[in-house]
């Protein structure tokens, strides 16, 4: 069975503190060959175009990594207190990426949960420690904070996620299996995805791809060939536990919209209807399988068995759907929703709610 899973790396404390990854490197090593074999070029014309097509593909990501890589951060956390009863300390590892010269660094909200001490390693070596700035459980969205020279900070500059499109090329760098600065490459497989966050919400409108991610990628940047953010890898769907070609990232709109309400102070809310959802049989709509106890869709007289087909007037088809229509309006927003039951169709005005925590 498939399994949905959070990709920080969690690590025994001494290997993680002093190597970030050895054991990942020594299984690194004992798989590389070492073929000492000549290549021969054939110069052909009609071999030409192939060749120079891989030399553009190769100069292109060569590139992005040497000015994406040096604002992409290794992540080691520590948890727990020394000497605690039941358990004492350990250690997890993850990526995030610099977004300015204030020292405000990106991860995932899961990478740095229950952090006792966080530590930043850049490309060139240097190490620092971070405080946490604020997180969002609901989004899976973390900003960390290093006191360092600007010189150190090299920020990585925002793309859109609205206009990714499947096929696009894209690229990953972060802390597989704790190897700092590894870059994997890939296409965006799907769109809208959606994911579930740490505290069990739904994170909709998420960039599935075939960029090999791995335990230790979490909060690292999925980057468009010009090297542009355009989502945080978070996830992995595996029935090994390790990369299967199936990853999902946060979608950059929304990280960057959650990152700049932390850093400002602010306090990030959802929007909260109140009911489990699928889509409905029909294969059209989102059927309400149930309705939460004092939640705005009990109060505008939603029902278990009930189908959702629209919202102010603009259809719902699935179950995502209706997830990502709702987390893009606002506590407070009203809406109108069309709704079929028992055959009957009818209109339900719903003020939204703030989702619990």
């Amino acid at each position: 069975m498939n399994r949905q899973t959070l990709v920080r790396r969690i690590a025994p404390i001494g290997a993680a503190l002093a190597l970030g990854g050895g054991a990942g490197a020594a299984i690194y090593a004992s798989t590389t060959g070492s073929g000492n074999g000549t290549a021969t070029v054939v110069a052909s014309v009609p071999a030409q175009p192939a060749v120079q097509t891989v030399a553009n593909t190769t100069t292109t990501l060569t590139q992005l990594y040497k000015d994406a890589a040096p604002g992409v951060v290794d992540i080691t956390v520590v948890t727990g207190a020394s000497g605690a009863p039941g358990g004492g300390q350990s250690s997890a590892e993850g990526s995030g990426f610099v977004i300015d010269t204030k020292g405000d660094i990106i991860t995932n909200a899961h990478v740095v949960d229950g952090a006792t001490s966080i530590k930043v390693r850049f490309q060139n070596g240097k190490t620092a420690k971070a405080t946490l700035v604020g997180s969002d459980d609901g989004t899976d969205i973390a900003v960390i904070k290093v006191a360092t020279d600007a010189s150190q900070l090299h920020p990585l500059s925002w793309g859109t996620s609205k206009t990714v499109q499947v096929g696009e090329s894209v690229a990953a760098i972060g802390s597989p299996f704790g190897l700092p600065e590894s870059m994997s490459a890939g296409i965006i497989s799907a769109i809208n995805r959606t994911i579930t966050a740490p505290n069990n919400y739904s994170i909709s409108g998420a960039l599935q791809t075939d960029a090999a991610i791995n335990h230790g990628n979490s909060g690292g940047p999925l980057l468009n060939l010009s090297g542009q953010v355009i989502g945080i890898n978070a996830q992995i769907e595996s029935d090994s536990g390790g990369n299967d070609g199936v990853g999902f990232a946060i979608p950059s709109d929304a990280v960057k919209s959650v990152a700049d309400t932390i850093i400002s102070g602010g306090k990030v809310q959802h929007a909260y209807l109140g009911i489990t959802i699928g889509t409905a049989s029909s294969g059209s709509g989102a059927q309400v399988s149930a309705v939460k106890a004092a939640s705005p869709a009990l109060t505008a007289g939603l029902k278990a068995g009930d189908v959702i087909t629209a919202i102010d007037g603009t259809a719902v088809t699935t179950a995502d759907d209706l997830t990502a229509k709702i987390s893009a309006h606002q506590p407070g927003d009203k809406v109108t929703l069309s709704v079929t039951r028992n055959g009957s169709t009818l209109k339900l005005d719903v003020t939204l709610g703030t989702r619990p925590s």
